[in-house]
């Protein structure tokens, strides 16, 4: 995820966004406070707890209840009816917990720099981790059970057979589940393992500050992560590498605790691989999704054969901006800026509306309902979490963080963000609480299949050359950032990993190196990697979740894939699609993909996105020729 409503212009409302006060000899513009922003531009966490104390209530509720766990301990082999009874427990008590855990999270991230909700999110998390360890000897003591004893249940018990699909995961989980002591000890460590995560977003998020750099208007401001978005995409190359420099500078300054941390945090993935007796940690990390080691390889291997779209984009575009040569800050500003504006919020919900009425009447009511029922928190201001998410958790409507800057980017991650949160709508509305929730490895489907509906929409109604030309760069971007980009994070995760494994130390320089040499592999040889950028990897709070960005590229490729279908009317495509949505986790998530009408499991749907990058950049320089 990327992560990723008003009356006033776009221009009035971001202009409101900040406030001036006097320095010596200069006029600082500052981030502003949430106290100053519209309620209608917020999200209703009251929705989930209408105040603080009920949060308390609820909290107190599940640690009362955690002992009642034990009384099953022993028990489940005795017959159908104990299991019945401890698995809807787990159930009831793992939704309070969720919305515990992301009521206090989402509070926390209206602004990180307040303790209380930080507070309230680490009890939370301790809360979990409590959980966790008093319900450990659950699995190991179900794979006691005689397989086919506990199968025979299954046919006979209907209400134990809700359940078939997670009992038999578990059976196959069971060469790597340890028993009910060692179970217990690994639960228990999961809040210390989880503090390298927990340390890097409190340093990139509350204790890090950036300069302030002079904007395109000769104005000091505060550089910020939202702001130094914006300058990335500004046609002005001397700020863009100004906000370069301030922002990388930054970063370099911390190298040594950032390479300290992703250490820790790769270290955490190999113990427990090696605990659960995985043969590395890539698959560890497949392995509770059912994903083959295959399928990440693929990825990988697929796109470096398919390097030259990404060549030949970097090559256009040293030669539509006229570059002696292409540096980073050079890679995100659309080539065609004459075309950039601002899109009002109000505007980008209504083309996002629009794009996605081939989606039909159910997607489009769950829609306007997201839009309108306080789901989206929409304005950056001082302290909030960065970037966007969707989130939420069962027994709660979806909700959407978003640091709206009213830029076309911004509009596409309006529609992203929508498509994480109805699929977890269609998810939590269909599904009982054991499947109340979908997979990594498909949860960018339904965000980037939206994304090509609207980009294939703006196409269509845009009858001048120049809104083509910037329509076609802005995917070709996107597909550069959400594939190639995610691929070489991939790749670099994977051999940092590997690295670790053998014994070899990650330290800042090798990180930096490494990844420098992919960044030259896979832009080619046009770009000019400099010193200060080879620290990205430290500021990248995916890697913190191991193995994920990989199923950016995978959920680009299966996204497009499905939009097409739908576009094109092909029979029974919406209603596979809705299926898809609809289904959670009720089973494997490249089974739910096949359904829908995509195979995962060959190079086809990785091939078929390097062939579309292709096809735009034909388009492109066509046009470009005309011009």
């Amino acid at each position: 995820m990327r992560g990723f409503i008003r009356i006033l212009p776009a221009a009035a409302v971001l202009a409101g966004l900040f406030f001036s006060t006097g320095t010596i000899g200069a006029e600082v513009k500052k981030a502003v406070e949430r106290s100053e922003i519209e309620a209608k531009y917020k999200w209703r966490l009251e929705d989930i707890y209408a105040t603080d104390e009920a949060w308390e209530q609820d909290f107190a509720g599940v640690r009362e209840r955690i002992p009642a766990l034990e009384k099953y301990r022993g028990t489940l082999s005795t017959g159908a009816g104990n299991l019945l009874e401890l698995l809807t427990l787990e159930d009831s008590m793992g939704v309070t917990l969720g919305k515990l855990y992301v009521y206090a999270n989402m509070r926390s991230h209206e602004n990180t720099a307040l303790d209380k909700y930080q507070s309230m999110a680490d009890r939370a998390s301790s809360l979990m981790t409590e959980y966790s360890s008093a319900s450990s000897w659950v699995v190991p003591e179900i794979l006691t059970i005689a397989e086919d004893r506990l199968m025979g249940w299954l046919d006979q018990g209907e209400g134990l057979a809700l359940y078939r699909h997670r009992l038999e995961d578990i059976l196959r989980g069971k060469p790597h589940t340890l028993g009910p002591e060692q179970e217990k000890l690994l639960a228990m460590a999961g809040e210390v393992t989880s503090m390298p995560s927990t340390i890097f977003s409190m340093l990139d998020n509350a204790d890090m500050t950036y300069p302030s750099i002079e904007d395109g208007s000769g104005e000091l401001v505060e550089l910020t992560k939202a702001r130094y978005g914006t300058f990335m995409e500004s046609g002005d190359r001397a700020l863009r590498r100004r906000a370069f420099t301030a922002f990388y500078e930054t970063y370099n300054k911390y190298q040594n605790t950032l390479a300290a941390l992703l250490s820790s945090i790769v270290k955490r993935d190999i113990f427990y691989s090696k605990a659960r007796h995985y043969n590395s940690s890539l698959e560890a990390a497949l392995d509770g999704d059912n994903i083959p080691v295959a399928v990440y390889d693929n990825v990988v291997a697929t796109l470096n054969d398919h390097l030259e779209p990404m060549h030949r984009y970097t090559a256009l575009r040293k030669k539509v901006l006229g570059l002696d040569e292409v540096h980073p800050y050079d890679l995100y500003t659309p080539l065609f800026p004459e075309m950039t504006r601002e899109y009002e919020y109000d505007e980008a919900v209504e083309l996002v509306s629009r794009a996605l009425e081939p989606m039909g009447p159910e997607y489009l009511e769950a829609m306007g309902e997201g839009f309108a029922g306080g789901w989206i928190d929409v304005y950056e201001t001082r302290g909030k979490r960065s970037g966007g998410y969707s989130w939420g958790s069962y027994g709660t409507h979806p909700y959407i963080l978003l640091n709206y800057n009213g830029t076309l980017n911004e509009v596409f991650t309006v529609a992203h963000e929508m498509g994480h949160a109805l699929h977890s709508y269609f998810t939590r509305s269909n599904q009982p609480a054991v499947y109340g929730d979908y997979t990594i490895f498909v949860a960018e489907v339904a965000s980037t299949a939206n994304e090509a509906l609207l980009m294939d929409y703006m196409l269509d109604v845009t009858d001048d050359p120049a809104g083509q030309l910037s329509l076609l760069d802005h995917h070709v971007r996107q597909i550069q950032g959400t594939v190639y980009v995610q691929s070489l994070f991939a790749e670099f995760e994977r051999e940092i990993h590997t690295r670790a494994e053998n014994g070899r130390p990650l330290t800042a320089e090798s990180l930096s190196e490494l990844i420098g040499g992919l960044y030259r592999k896979y832009f080619g040889p046009e770009l000019v990697v400099d010193e200060i950028y080879k620290i990205n990897w430290g500021r990248i709070p995916h890697f913190y979740n191991n193995f994920y960005v990989y199923q950016y590229a995978t959920g680009q490729a299966a996204a497009t894939l499905l939009a097409e279908n739908i576009i094109e009317d092909r029979p029974g495509a919406r209603e596979k699609y809705l299926n898809f949505l609809k289904s959670g986790s009720i089973d494997y998530s490249i089974e739910l993909l096949r359904k829908a009408g995509v195979d995962m499991t060959g190079p086809e749907p990785i091939e078929a996105v390097a062939r579309r990058m292709d096809s735009l950049l034909d388009k492109m320089e066509e046009l470009i020729a005309k011009r």
